[in-house]
Order: structure tokens, then sequence, then C-alpha cells
């Protein structure tokens, strides 16, 4: 009689144990790949510099991922973000090149300062995301179709600015107010790259967007099941607008640390980061069907794959094997959600306890919201 209560107890333990090793997996994965790295070069990977050059490199997918975390929240995917990024450094580098004004009978060259034209970046970006949005959530495109289309457009007029060519030196002139622009990728406050400290602002900002605004709550509730957030009262349209421009806005900003560290902007820039943020996203824990995720998991999933690629290059390991040893991680993070979101479906249409309580329409945004602390 006795053995019985034991056994359960120890199951019980083994199942806790489980899911805390499948909730914690992308942390786990990076401390792996850290000790791995340093035991190989422990001369150069464990540093502190080199860390935070990786650091900055990762700030790069971070911003791309966070962006693409909350359309995923919302059952969609962005495959533009990479394009959105390349035009957001050639719009950058068009501005700081300097303005012709002979087209408008103006004899003079217009040079913006920065501030501008980051702003301009940046909402060249938030109105790419706003026809990902409007296609998608007013037109019924599917976000694939919408967003491959973009993919291609976008990439398309950014080689068209320049026929195929590249900005270069965005040294400028002090006296027109437009140098500077190398700082956000050079400079650092406090031996923190600008970047990082960029790439942890916006993970706050949209951390509390998530988890303390109605807006979060709309947002896991429609991606966890769209049409019964729509019967409770959430504006499901407007969630999905502003989900696709909020990426466009991470995407620029993300085009605007990476063309000021390579001080150079070119059309091709970019190219295939959609597929390092999603695949990010998915290392993070979010479920690619919608209502799961967060900010915390999405950040360790571009660690994992930051950390991971500069390791391989500090150890000497060719390209090609790099692109395989990130699919594989990639396979291995599908696979492990596949099992952890296959247990939660199962409990849920088991019958009984906080499963019914998490699938009735009504719950379904505080359940969630909670589920992203």
């Amino acid at each position: 009689m006795s053995s019985t209560p034991t056994t359960t107890t120890g199951n019980r333990r083994s199942v806790d144990i489980g899911a805390l090793l499948l909730e914690g997996r992308a942390f786990l994965a990076l401390i792996v790949i850290f000790v791995i790295f340093t035991a190989l070069a422990p001369n150069s990977y464990p540093t502190v510099s080199n860390v935070l050059v990786m650091s900055s490199h990762v700030a790069i997918y971070a911003l791309l991922a966070m962006g693409m975390l909350l359309v995923i929240l919302n059952g969609g995917i962005d495959l533009s973000v990479g394009s959105t990024l390349g035009m957001s450094g050639m719009i950058a580098g068009f501005l700081m090149k300097g303005v012709n004004l002979s087209p408008f009978g103006i004899d003079s060259t217009l040079f913006p300062p920065v501030w501008v034209v980051a702003l301009v970046s940046i909402g060249v970006g938030a109105l790419i995301g706003l026809v990902n949005g409007v296609l998608v959530a007013r037109f019924k495109v599917a976000p694939f179709v919408a967003t491959l289309g973009m993919l291609y457009a976008v990439r398309g007029l950014a080689s068209l600015m320049t026929n195929g060519l590249t900005y270069n030196s965005f040294g400028g002139d002090e006296a027109l107010g437009n140098t500077g622009f190398d700082w956000l990728g050079f400079n650092r406050i406090a031996t923190v790259p600008i970047g990082v400290i960029v790439m942890v602002v916006v993970a706050l900002v949209l951390s509390g967007v998530l988890n303390r605004s109605i807006f979060g709550r709309w947002l896991y509730a429609s991606g966890g099941n769209e049409r019964a957030a729509e019967l409770s009262g959430v504006p499901t349209r407007r969630v999905k607008v502003w989900v696709y421009v909020v990426s466009g806005v991470t995407a620029a900003i993300a085009g605007l640390i990476l063309t000021s560290q390579l001080t150079s902007a070119g059309p091709t820039a970019g190219t295939t980061y959609e597929l390092t943020a999603i695949a990010a996203v998915v290392i993070g824990g979010a479920a690619l069907s919608g209502g799961r995720g967060n900010i915390r998991g999405t950040l360790l999933g571009a660690f994992v794959i930051g950390f991971l690629s500069d390791g391989l290059v500090i150890v000497g390991v060719s390209v090609y094997w790099q692109t395989v040893f990130t699919g594989a991680v990639i396979v291995a993070a599908v696979l492990l959600n596949s099992v952890q979101y296959k247990g939660r479906r199962k409990v849920a249409g088991g019958g009984g306890g906080a499963g019914d309580t998490a699938a009735a329409p009504p719950a379904a945004p505080q359940s969630s919201a909670s589920t992203s602390a």
C-alpha cells in the first residue's frame, strides 16, 4: 500500500525535472556552448573583451528576433526582416552621403543630422511593417506569402538605389552635423557596446509591453485562439498590424547598428537573417503556432546562435561545418518544442484542472500572459 505513493512521488519528481530542463534548455545550451569553447580556446573565447564583442554581434540577431517573436506570438511569420534591415542601412547610407537637391532646382546638397537619418530609417522600417500588417490583417493574405513578397520587393528596391553598389565612408562633415554615425557600432558606455545597450533597452520595453500591458494580453490571446479572442472583444486586426510594424522597427534598428559596425551599407546586407531570427525564437522556446513565448527565451536563443557561430570561427571550424552545426541546433530546438507543447496539449485535453481553465476563451489573455512572465 505504501509503495504506490512513493512511486507516484518519484514519477512526479522526474516529470518536474524533465519539464524544468525543457523550459531552461536555451540557458543550458548557452552554458554548454560557453564551457566547450572555453576548453577549446581558453586564451581567447572566455575573455571579457571577446564576450562583449560577441554580444555586439548577438545584438543584431536579438533585435530581429524580438520583433519576430511578436509576429510569431500572433501566429504569423515575417520573412522580410532581413530585407528591411538591408533597406534601413541603404536609406541611412543615402542620407549620410548627402541628398542632391538639383532635381528640385536647388544647386545644393543636403546633409541631414544623424538623428534625422536614424528616424527616417526607422520610419521606413515601420512603413514596410505596416504594409505587411495591412496585407495580412486587412486583405487576408497568408503571412508567409505577404512577407515573402515584401522580402523580394524591398531587396529589389534597395538594389535599385545604387544599381547593386555599396555606400562607403560615412565620415561626413562635422560642420554639417552629420558625423559620428559610427558611434552606434564602435562606441561604448562603461565598456559595454552601444549596440548591446540598445538591445537591452528594446528587450525591457517589449518585455514590459508583453507582460504589463493590455496589448500584451491581447497578443497572447489572439495568438492562442484568434476566433475566441475576437469574440471576447480583442481587436485582433489592430493587434496583427501592430506586431508587423514593431517587427519592421526592430529590423530597422538592427540595420542601423549593422551599418555602423560595417561603416558601409550594401543592398545584400541581412540576407538570410530572417531565418536566423526565426531560429532564435524557436530555440528560445516559442511555439510557431502562436500564443507561447517570451522575450527572455528569445534573447537566450539569440545568444546561443551568436556564441555558437563566433566560437566556431574562433576555433577555426570551416564555414560549411558552421552551417551544419547551426542547423543541427535549430532542428534539435524544434524537436524539443514539439515534445514540450505536445505534452501541454495532452494536459489541456485531458479534462480537469488548469488545462480546462487555460482553454476557456475568457481566461486566455490572463493565462498566456502569466506563461510569459
